[in-house]
């Protein structure tokens, strides 16, 4: 008995009465569809029982259905948080999240890199900063072909490769929100040096402080990595100081938090005595007593964003996603007025 032919892609467009590239489309869950036809497509698909070879579709793209995230962040929660954003988008499409962390400090970061995006050949990669930072980085992918999107605190690169926040000008309103409560001694918590973040965040928090007219000594600044650890340190080291600060921005929220505790520890009432502001919004921010006010960083929409502009375009369309997203203040009970 002969045995039947299985249904093919061209079969699916003629009788969809669609080109093979718009069945392609709807197998890729391309939002660049109408609902009508995407809806015409997959019933002929259910009716025929076509069913895509994700084998040999990738081996015609010369890439396998794999999303990367590339990163060097010590923040695990900022990571958990873009993952999350990521998977939203490729829940439902055959696309998985592979995930790679790198050491920017090592001499072979760029062959390690490298190395495994030959090995995997992911159809795309999203750069996490303080990596996506790294022009050298971005130009490797362009050399093997591979798509990439950078996340970065500033605009980077062009809007196809790019999703940024606006880290300046969202912590210049932060602490002019201190500065008209009455706070003049202001504290900051900066984040590790070569994150653009940190020196955007930093330039911020000096903006705020020049356009007030107020001038700080460097001692008001302490050094952090965005680890609760440091947040310790730093707080410790600000709160040794005489006259102490009556407020502190912390340029993350874990970094915020390890200066509550030292706050709590010496006796000090968060907010009569010591206004406390990080950066993030993490659920540790509301979590923490007393609630923390904090600049909501908009990171798993970005990333949202980011997985739309690498797999929402297989056929080379583009994609209309945005690439500058606004942070904002989030006012909670850790920053009041200063005593007296």
């Amino acid at each position: 008995m002969k045995k039947s032919r299985q249904p093919t892609i061209n079969d699916v467009a003629r009788e969809a009465g669609v080109s093979k590239k718009t069945v392609s489309r709807v197998i890729n869950q391309s939002p660049l569809l109408n609902d009508d036809t995407r809806a015409r497509v997959e019933a002929v698909i259910a009716e025929l029982g076509y069913v895509p070879n994700p084998q040999a579709r990738a081996l015609a793209l010369r890439r396998n259905f794999l999303i990367g995230l590339v990163h060097d962040n010590p923040n695990a929660q900022t990571v958990l948080r873009v993952q999350r954003g990521i998977l939203e988008v490729l829940r439902g499409t055959e696309f998985e999240l592979i995930v790679r962390p790198v050491d920017r400090g090592s001499p072979t970061m760029l062959e390690d890199v490298r190395a495994f995006l030959e090995r995997q050949r992911p159809y795309g990669v999203l750069l996490l900063p303080p990596i996506s930072e790294n022009d050298a980085l971005a130009q490797l992918c362009v050399s093997i072909g591979c798509r990439y999107v950078r996340m970065g605190s500033a605009m980077l690169d062009g809007p196809d490769h790019m999703v940024a926040s606006n880290d300046r000008e969202a912590v210049k309103e932060a602490v002019t929100y201190l500065i008209e409560m009455g706070h003049r001694r202001i504290g900051l918590v900066q984040g590790p040096h070569g994150f653009r973040s940190a020196a955007e965040r930093r330039a911020g928090f000096e903006a705020a402080l020049e356009a007030a007219g107020i001038s700080q000594p460097r001692s008001l600044i302490a050094d952090g990595t965005y680890t609760f650890e440091s947040g310790l340190q730093a707080g410790e080291r600000l709160l040794d100081l005489l006259p102490r600060p009556t407020a502190i921005f912390c340029s993350n929220d874990e970094m915020a938090a390890g200066v509550l505790h030292v706050a709590r520890q010496r006796g000090l009432d968060v907010p009569a005595d010591l206004s406390i502001v990080g950066f993030d919004d993490t659920s540790l921010a509301a979590h923490i007593w007393p609630p923390l006010t904090t600049v909501r960083w908009p990171v798993a929409t970005m990333a949202r964003s980011a997985a739309l502009k690498l797999v929402g375009g297989m056929e080379g369309e583009a994609v209309e996603e945005p690439s500058l997203f606004l942070s904002s203040l989030i006012r909670r009970a850790s920053a009041a007025p200063p005593r007296g």
